[in-house]
């Protein structure tokens, strides 16, 4: 009985602003404000402010609410924690042999050669010119090394 005496109240005093706001010819704002304080009037006619009155005193329905928000900062708590960690003990497992295992073994060897030796050439010449030339890959360790770092 007191929710509706105080929602009747609430909507007299809408309307009576809502006629304020358009005795100064701002008619579109005082129309909105008539719509407002219709809703409460609206709720108590419909019976919504008896069964939410119903429901806010009882004490049984205050522990529901507080057991949900328990669960929901049970919930937030391990997703931080997850995140925080890097995930479950399967998922790190599953990241570190992905680290090891290459798609491709030999795709992080650099590809790069002599380019066409000349016609011109004897045969036994590039065999010695390739045992005195460093090896590719030692060119470029430091990069792989950086690559390999970042897990690349």
């Amino acid at each position: 009985m007191l929710a509706e005496t105080v929602c009747s109240a609430v909507s007299a005093a809408g309307l009576g602003i809502a006629a304020i706001t358009a005795y100064r010819k701002r008619f579109l704002a005082a129309t909105r404000i008539a719509a407002y304080s219709l809703v409460p009037v609206g709720l108590v006619m419909t019976g919504v402010v008896q069964w939410v009155s119903g429901i806010v005193f009882k004490p049984s329905v205050w522990l529901g609410f507080g057991l949900l928000g328990v669960a929901w900062l049970l919930f937030m708590t391990t997703r931080a924690v997850e995140r925080r960690t890097g995930g479950t003990r399967k998922e790190r497992r599953a990241a570190a042999a992905a680290q090891r295992d290459a798609v491709a073994p030999a795709a992080s060897a650099p590809s790069l050669g002599g380019g066409r030796a000349p016609a011109a050439q004897p045969a036994a010449q590039p065999a010695a010119k390739a045992k005195a030339q460093p090896a590719p890959a030692e060119d470029f360790s430091d990069i792989e090394a950086i690559l390999k770092k970042h897990g690349i």
